[in-house]
């Protein structure tokens, strides 16, 4: 089956950033930022934009060192996506992420000003960040 419409993740201990893809007009879009619940994702917030964007396959951002080597997040984020693929019976891709956090702040420091309140912006837009990674693989 060929992927047209993904769900992609930036995972965090905090937020996780959420944004879709679509292969077909090759573009991601932020989508919105789901909080952790006690230290774990919010399975009943996931599963809610799963079955509203209905994507046939998830994106999981991993986070990496520049030079490839695993971080402290690396392994959070690999149990993370083992557990998406559990819950939700969909091919889980895994898309190295490094820096995708400071390129989501620069793109909108142009717009806005960051700051504690609205911080949760550069998750969505990592996971956006993320997600166009994986499509411009696809070419």
């Amino acid at each position: 089956m060929e992927i047209t419409s993904v769900l992609g993740f930036d995972y965090g201990k905090k937020r996780i950033g959420l944004a879709t893809g679509q292969t077909i007009t090759h573009s991601a879009t932020p989508c919105k930022t789901i909080n952790q619940i006690d230290g774990n994702p919010d399975w009943a917030g996931i599963k809610a934009e799963i079955i509203l964007w209905k994507p046939q396959a998830l994106i999981v951002g991993m986070p990496f060192h520049t030079d490839g080597s695993e971080n402290k997040m690396t392994a959070a984020a690999k149990q993370f996506a083992y557990e998406l693929e559990k819950r939700f019976k969909l091919p889980v891709i895994e898309v190295n992420e490094a820096l995708s956090s400071q390129q989501a702040e620069e793109i909108l420091k142009e717009n806005m000003k960051i700051n504690k309140q609205n911080k949760h912006e550069i998750d969505r837009m990592a996971a956006a960040i993320i997600v166009q990674r994986w499509l411009n693989q696809q070419q």
